[in-house]
Protein backbone atom coordinates (compact mmCIF):
# COMPACT_ATOMS: atom_id res chain seq x y z
CA UNK A 1 0.00 0.00 0.00
CA UNK A 2 1.54 3.36 -0.60
CA UNK A 3 0.31 6.25 1.32
CA UNK A 4 0.18 10.00 1.60
CA UNK A 5 3.09 11.14 3.07
CA UNK A 6 0.89 12.80 6.24
CA UNK A 7 0.36 10.02 8.50
CA UNK A 8 -3.15 8.94 8.67
CA UNK A 9 -5.14 8.92 12.02
CA UNK A 10 -5.82 6.02 13.52
CA UNK A 11 -9.68 6.31 13.80
CA UNK A 12 -11.89 8.51 11.58
CA UNK A 13 -15.50 9.76 12.72
CA UNK A 14 -18.68 8.12 11.24
CA UNK A 15 -22.50 7.67 11.45
CA UNK A 16 -23.66 4.41 13.11
CA UNK A 17 -27.35 3.11 12.88
CA UNK A 18 -27.92 2.86 16.94
CA UNK A 19 -30.67 0.72 15.70
CA UNK A 20 -33.87 0.22 13.09
CA UNK A 21 -36.04 3.70 13.78
CA UNK A 22 -36.09 7.14 13.08
CA UNK A 23 -33.31 9.96 11.97
CA UNK A 24 -32.03 9.87 15.67
CA UNK A 25 -31.20 6.70 15.81
CA UNK A 26 -28.30 8.18 13.40
CA UNK A 27 -25.12 9.05 15.87
CA UNK A 28 -21.67 9.87 14.88
CA UNK A 29 -19.08 7.62 16.67
CA UNK A 30 -15.15 6.70 16.43
CA UNK A 31 -14.10 3.97 14.04
CA UNK A 32 -11.18 2.30 12.65
CA UNK A 33 -9.84 3.75 9.23
CA UNK A 34 -10.94 1.10 6.75
CA UNK A 35 -8.15 -1.17 5.84
CA UNK A 36 -8.23 -1.27 1.35
CA UNK A 37 -8.00 -4.48 -0.56
CA UNK A 38 -5.25 -5.02 -3.57
CA UNK A 39 -7.34 -2.65 -6.21
CA UNK A 40 -8.69 -0.23 -3.47
CA UNK A 41 -8.14 3.57 -2.58
CA UNK A 42 -8.95 5.00 0.14
CA UNK A 43 -10.53 8.23 0.30
CA UNK A 44 -10.31 11.19 2.70
CA UNK A 45 -13.56 12.14 2.38
CA UNK A 46 -14.96 15.79 1.76
CA UNK A 47 -18.27 15.06 0.92
CA UNK A 48 -20.98 12.27 0.86
CA UNK A 49 -24.21 12.68 -0.87
CA UNK A 50 -27.72 11.73 0.95
CA UNK A 51 -30.05 9.40 -0.86
CA UNK A 52 -33.78 7.46 -0.03
CA UNK A 53 -31.35 4.25 0.08
CA UNK A 54 -29.72 5.34 3.13
CA UNK A 55 -32.71 5.63 4.77
CA UNK A 56 -34.59 2.31 4.21
CA UNK A 57 -31.61 0.99 5.55
CA UNK A 58 -31.83 3.53 9.01
CA UNK A 59 -34.91 1.91 8.92
CA UNK A 60 -33.79 -1.51 8.60
CA UNK A 61 -35.66 -2.36 5.60
CA UNK A 62 -32.48 -1.89 3.16
CA UNK A 63 -29.36 -3.99 4.83
CA UNK A 64 -25.86 -3.34 3.00
CA UNK A 65 -24.76 -6.09 0.90
CA UNK A 66 -22.21 -9.22 2.33
CA UNK A 67 -18.96 -7.79 2.74
CA UNK A 68 -20.20 -4.06 2.56
CA UNK A 69 -19.44 -1.57 5.25
CA UNK A 70 -22.86 -1.30 7.64
CA UNK A 71 -21.74 2.68 7.78
CA UNK A 72 -24.58 4.15 5.92
CA UNK A 73 -23.81 6.18 2.24
CA UNK A 74 -23.33 5.16 -1.40
CA UNK A 75 -21.09 7.79 -2.98
CA UNK A 76 -18.59 10.50 -1.72
CA UNK A 77 -15.97 12.57 -3.04
CA UNK A 78 -12.73 13.43 -1.72
CA UNK A 79 -8.85 13.43 -1.65
CA UNK A 80 -7.03 9.69 -2.06
CA UNK A 81 -4.74 8.83 0.68
CA UNK A 82 -3.00 5.62 -0.17
CA UNK A 83 -3.73 3.43 -2.94
CA UNK A 84 -3.54 -0.66 -3.07
CA UNK A 85 -0.46 -2.83 -4.68
CA UNK A 86 -2.57 -3.29 -7.82
CA UNK A 87 -4.13 0.04 -8.09
CA UNK A 88 -3.25 1.39 -11.89
CA UNK A 89 -4.93 4.72 -12.35
CA UNK A 90 -4.86 6.82 -9.38
CA UNK A 91 -2.22 8.09 -7.42
CA UNK A 92 -1.82 9.87 -3.49
CA UNK A 93 -3.43 13.18 -4.27
CA UNK A 94 -5.76 12.69 -6.97
CA UNK A 95 -9.36 14.03 -6.35
CA UNK A 96 -12.44 11.19 -7.12
CA UNK A 97 -15.94 11.03 -6.65
CA UNK A 98 -16.96 7.25 -6.00
CA UNK A 99 -19.67 4.86 -5.60
CA UNK A 100 -19.69 2.50 -2.81
CA UNK A 101 -21.82 0.13 -1.34
CA UNK A 102 -21.94 1.51 1.82
CA UNK A 103 -19.23 3.61 4.18
CA UNK A 104 -19.72 6.66 2.86
CA UNK A 105 -20.73 9.17 5.98
CA UNK A 106 -17.10 9.08 7.12
CA UNK A 107 -14.49 10.90 7.34
CA UNK A 108 -12.56 7.69 4.83
CA UNK A 109 -13.74 5.49 2.51
CA UNK A 110 -12.74 2.30 0.86
CA UNK A 111 -13.53 2.19 -3.08
CA UNK A 112 -12.28 -0.34 -5.70
CA UNK A 113 -10.85 1.69 -8.41
CA UNK A 114 -12.86 0.84 -10.88
CA UNK A 115 -15.72 2.06 -8.99
CA UNK A 116 -14.07 5.54 -8.49
CA UNK A 117 -13.89 8.38 -11.52
CA UNK A 118 -12.00 11.49 -11.91
CA UNK A 119 -13.97 15.08 -10.34
CA UNK A 120 -14.78 16.36 -13.69
CA UNK A 121 -13.21 19.43 -14.59
CA UNK A 122 -15.34 22.63 -12.80
CA UNK A 123 -17.08 20.74 -10.56
CA UNK A 124 -16.38 21.49 -6.89
CA UNK A 125 -16.15 18.48 -4.77
CA UNK A 126 -19.04 18.88 -3.19
CA UNK A 127 -21.03 19.33 -6.31
CA UNK A 128 -18.86 15.74 -7.59
CA UNK A 129 -20.06 14.07 -4.42
CA UNK A 130 -23.79 14.34 -5.94
CA UNK A 131 -22.55 12.31 -8.65
CA UNK A 132 -22.20 9.01 -8.61
CA UNK A 133 -25.58 7.31 -6.87
CA UNK A 134 -27.64 9.24 -9.00
CA UNK A 135 -25.84 9.31 -12.16
CA UNK A 136 -24.89 5.60 -12.44
CA UNK A 137 -28.78 5.09 -11.40
CA UNK A 138 -30.28 7.25 -14.27
CA UNK A 139 -27.60 5.60 -16.66
CA UNK A 140 -28.00 2.26 -15.85
CA UNK A 141 -31.80 2.46 -15.89
CA UNK A 142 -32.75 5.04 -18.48
CA UNK A 143 -30.22 4.56 -21.06
CA UNK A 144 -28.23 1.03 -20.71
CA UNK A 145 -31.67 -1.01 -19.73
CA UNK A 146 -34.23 1.98 -20.30
CA UNK A 147 -33.17 2.08 -23.95
CA UNK A 148 -33.92 5.91 -23.86
CA UNK A 149 -33.11 7.59 -27.30
CA UNK A 150 -33.80 11.08 -29.31
CA UNK A 151 -36.91 12.10 -29.78
CA UNK A 152 -38.91 9.63 -27.52
CA UNK A 153 -41.07 10.63 -24.93
CA UNK A 154 -40.15 9.57 -20.92
CA UNK A 155 -42.23 10.16 -18.06
CA UNK A 156 -40.33 10.62 -15.10
CA UNK A 157 -41.89 10.08 -11.10
CA UNK A 158 -40.41 12.08 -8.79
CA UNK A 159 -39.35 14.95 -10.93
CA UNK A 160 -37.57 16.59 -8.32
CA UNK A 161 -35.87 14.05 -6.39
CA UNK A 162 -32.31 13.68 -7.04
CA UNK A 163 -32.81 10.76 -9.30
CA UNK A 164 -35.69 12.94 -10.99
CA UNK A 165 -33.30 16.29 -11.64
CA UNK A 166 -30.73 14.22 -13.19
CA UNK A 167 -33.00 12.13 -15.27
CA UNK A 168 -34.42 15.62 -16.73
CA UNK A 169 -31.20 16.69 -17.41
CA UNK A 170 -29.72 13.53 -19.18
CA UNK A 171 -32.57 12.42 -21.21
CA UNK A 172 -32.91 16.19 -22.38
CA UNK A 173 -28.66 16.39 -22.86
CA UNK A 174 -29.68 13.36 -25.33
CA UNK A 175 -32.14 14.66 -27.33
CA UNK A 176 -35.93 13.00 -25.59
CA UNK A 177 -39.27 15.32 -24.46
CA UNK A 178 -39.30 15.38 -20.86
CA UNK A 179 -42.58 14.95 -18.46
CA UNK A 180 -42.50 14.74 -15.05
CA UNK A 181 -44.76 13.95 -11.83
CA UNK A 182 -44.16 16.38 -9.09
CA UNK A 183 -46.43 17.23 -5.96
CA UNK A 184 -46.58 20.94 -5.76
CA UNK A 185 -46.49 24.12 -8.03
CA UNK A 186 -42.91 24.78 -6.62
CA UNK A 187 -42.07 22.13 -7.96
CA UNK A 188 -43.34 22.25 -10.99
CA UNK A 189 -41.86 25.27 -12.10
CA UNK A 190 -38.68 23.69 -10.83
CA UNK A 191 -38.78 20.84 -12.61
CA UNK A 192 -39.36 23.48 -15.56
CA UNK A 193 -36.03 25.61 -14.94
CA UNK A 194 -34.40 22.08 -14.89
CA UNK A 195 -36.04 21.45 -18.93
CA UNK A 196 -38.40 19.17 -18.11
CA UNK A 197 -40.77 20.05 -21.05
CA UNK A 198 -44.10 19.65 -18.62
CA UNK A 199 -44.45 19.01 -15.44
CA UNK A 200 -47.65 17.21 -13.87
CA UNK A 201 -48.91 18.01 -10.40
CA UNK A 202 -50.12 14.50 -9.31
CA UNK A 203 -52.25 16.19 -6.57
CA UNK A 204 -54.30 17.99 -8.86
CA UNK A 205 -53.82 16.43 -12.15
CA UNK A 206 -54.26 12.56 -13.20
CA UNK A 207 -50.61 11.67 -14.89
CA UNK A 208 -52.19 8.99 -17.39
CA UNK A 209 -54.44 11.31 -19.12
CA UNK A 210 -51.65 14.16 -19.00
CA UNK A 211 -49.15 12.00 -20.48
CA UNK A 212 -51.89 10.80 -23.16
CA UNK A 213 -52.95 14.20 -23.89
CA UNK A 214 -49.11 15.75 -24.34
CA UNK A 215 -47.83 12.89 -26.72
CA UNK A 216 -51.21 12.92 -28.95
CA UNK A 217 -52.51 9.80 -27.49
CA UNK A 218 -49.50 7.87 -27.35
CA UNK A 219 -47.85 7.60 -24.28
CA UNK A 220 -44.32 7.87 -22.80
CA UNK A 221 -41.74 5.41 -24.55
CA UNK A 222 -40.14 4.73 -21.29
CA UNK A 223 -41.47 5.66 -17.91
CA UNK A 224 -38.79 5.85 -14.77
CA UNK A 225 -40.64 4.88 -11.35
CA UNK A 226 -39.65 4.98 -7.55
CA UNK A 227 -43.50 4.46 -6.29
CA UNK A 228 -44.61 1.07 -6.92
CA UNK A 229 -48.31 0.57 -5.02
CA UNK A 230 -51.21 1.93 -7.51
CA UNK A 231 -48.68 3.68 -9.99
CA UNK A 232 -48.15 0.67 -11.36
CA UNK A 233 -51.16 -0.14 -13.43
CA UNK A 234 -51.32 3.96 -14.42
CA UNK A 235 -47.94 3.27 -15.97
CA UNK A 236 -49.01 0.46 -18.08
CA UNK A 237 -52.05 2.79 -18.95
CA UNK A 238 -49.86 6.02 -19.64
CA UNK A 239 -47.35 3.78 -21.93
CA UNK A 240 -47.04 3.82 -25.76
CA UNK A 241 -46.99 0.72 -27.25
CA UNK A 242 -43.26 -0.96 -26.93
CA UNK A 243 -43.04 0.87 -24.19
CA UNK A 244 -40.39 0.63 -21.12
CA UNK A 245 -41.12 0.97 -17.52
CA UNK A 246 -38.06 1.24 -15.03
CA UNK A 247 -38.94 0.36 -11.49
CA UNK A 248 -35.83 1.47 -9.43
CA UNK A 249 -38.20 2.45 -5.99
CA UNK A 250 -41.16 0.71 -4.04
CA UNK A 251 -41.84 3.91 -1.89
CA UNK A 252 -45.86 3.26 -1.86
CA UNK A 253 -45.48 -0.64 -1.49
CA UNK A 254 -46.15 -3.38 -3.78
CA UNK A 255 -49.18 -3.69 -6.71
CA UNK A 256 -52.44 -4.89 -5.63
CA UNK A 257 -53.92 -4.81 -9.14
CA UNK A 258 -52.27 -5.20 -12.31
CA UNK A 259 -54.19 -5.31 -15.91
CA UNK A 260 -51.45 -7.76 -17.62
CA UNK A 261 -54.34 -7.32 -20.58
CA UNK A 262 -52.18 -3.70 -21.15
CA UNK A 263 -49.24 -5.27 -21.05
CA UNK A 264 -49.67 -7.79 -24.07
CA UNK A 265 -51.42 -5.49 -26.11
CA UNK A 266 -49.02 -3.30 -26.09
CA UNK A 267 -46.21 -5.29 -25.93
CA UNK A 268 -44.55 -3.31 -22.68
CA UNK A 269 -41.33 -3.99 -20.59
CA UNK A 270 -41.44 -3.83 -17.25
CA UNK A 271 -38.26 -4.25 -15.44
CA UNK A 272 -36.86 -3.84 -12.24
CA UNK A 273 -33.40 -2.92 -10.91
CA UNK A 274 -31.15 -2.29 -7.74
CA UNK A 275 -27.43 -0.56 -8.22
CA UNK A 276 -26.12 -1.19 -4.64
CA UNK A 277 -25.63 -4.71 -4.65
CA UNK A 278 -24.26 -5.42 -8.88
CA UNK A 279 -20.71 -6.27 -9.02
CA UNK A 280 -17.67 -3.99 -9.37
CA UNK A 281 -17.58 -5.20 -12.73
CA UNK A 282 -21.00 -3.97 -13.71
CA UNK A 283 -20.61 -0.60 -11.57
CA UNK A 284 -17.03 -0.52 -13.48
CA UNK A 285 -18.82 -0.58 -16.78
CA UNK A 286 -21.48 1.87 -16.03
CA UNK A 287 -18.47 4.03 -14.47
CA UNK A 288 -16.54 3.89 -17.91
CA UNK A 289 -19.78 4.63 -20.13
CA UNK A 290 -20.53 7.76 -17.73
CA UNK A 291 -17.32 8.98 -18.00
CA UNK A 292 -17.01 8.62 -22.02
CA UNK A 293 -20.58 10.15 -22.61
CA UNK A 294 -21.65 12.11 -19.80
CA UNK A 295 -18.35 13.55 -18.47
CA UNK A 296 -17.95 16.04 -21.02
CA UNK A 297 -21.41 16.86 -20.34
CA UNK A 298 -20.63 17.98 -17.12
CA UNK A 299 -17.19 20.19 -17.79
CA UNK A 300 -18.98 21.72 -20.47
CA UNK A 301 -21.81 22.93 -18.06
CA UNK A 302 -24.39 21.46 -20.18
CA UNK A 303 -25.64 19.21 -17.18
CA UNK A 304 -24.87 20.11 -13.43
CA UNK A 305 -26.18 18.38 -10.63
CA UNK A 306 -28.89 20.48 -8.15
CA UNK A 307 -28.01 20.61 -4.31
CA UNK A 308 -30.47 21.38 -1.84
CA UNK A 309 -28.84 21.43 1.37
CA UNK A 310 -25.93 21.11 2.86
CA UNK A 311 -25.19 19.59 6.38
CA UNK A 312 -22.16 18.56 8.53
CA UNK A 313 -21.66 14.60 9.10
CA UNK A 314 -22.76 15.10 12.53
CA UNK A 315 -25.62 16.60 11.09
CA UNK A 316 -26.66 12.86 9.39
CA UNK A 317 -30.03 12.76 11.19
CA UNK A 318 -31.36 16.80 10.52
CA UNK A 319 -30.31 15.30 6.71
CA UNK A 320 -32.92 12.43 6.75
CA UNK A 321 -35.54 14.28 8.30
CA UNK A 322 -35.48 16.57 5.67
CA UNK A 323 -35.45 13.73 3.38
CA UNK A 324 -38.55 12.09 4.50
CA UNK A 325 -40.35 15.47 4.46
CA UNK A 326 -40.06 15.36 0.57
CA UNK A 327 -39.35 19.16 0.61
CA UNK A 328 -36.24 19.22 -1.35
CA UNK A 329 -35.40 19.98 -5.14
CA UNK A 330 -32.30 17.94 -6.14
CA UNK A 331 -29.63 16.87 -3.60
CA UNK A 332 -28.94 16.69 -0.22
CA UNK A 333 -25.45 16.58 1.15
CA UNK A 334 -23.10 16.02 4.17
CA UNK A 335 -19.35 17.50 4.85
CA UNK A 336 -16.92 16.52 6.92
CA UNK A 337 -15.20 20.03 5.30
CA UNK A 338 -15.55 23.46 5.59
CA UNK A 339 -17.45 25.17 3.79
CA UNK A 340 -15.06 27.02 1.93
CA UNK A 341 -12.61 23.53 1.40
CA UNK A 342 -15.57 22.38 -1.13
Amino acid sequence: MTSSSHSLPASMLAIDIRQPGEPEELVAANHPLPAIGARELLVRVVAAGVNRPDVFQRRGAYPPPPGASPIPGLEFSGEVVAVGERVARYRVGDLVCALVAGGAYAEYCAVDERNALPVPAGLTLLEAAALPETFFTVWANVFQRGRLKAGETVLIHGGTSGIGTVATMLAKAFGATVLVTVGSAEKCRAALELGADAAINYREQDFVAETKRLTGGRGAEVIVDLIAGDYVARNYAAAAVDGRIVQIGIQNGVAHEVNFGLMLVKRLTHMGSTLRSRSIEDKATIARELEQSVWPLLAAGQVRPRIFKTFALEEAAQAHALMESSAHIGKIMLTTAAPGAL
